[in-house]
């Protein structure tokens, strides 16, 4: 092994940090693109039904 590796373990800080990753900036960003798609949708859907009931 290399010379400057630091093992996890040896440290509470450094072996949380490596069990649990931070990952909720990313699971945020996918929600709320999620949320805006599914607004876009809604409002394509109710466009189309307002144009086929009065057009």
């Amino acid at each position: 092994m290399a010379e400057n590796y630091t093992d996890p373990s040896g440290n509470t800080e450094a072996f949380r940090a490596f069990a649990n990753p931070e990952t909720a900036p990313a699971e945020a960003a996918s929600r709320t693109s999620l949320i805006i798609g599914a607004a876009v949708v809604a409002a394509v859907l109710l466009a189309l039904a307002t144009w086929l009931a009065f057009g």
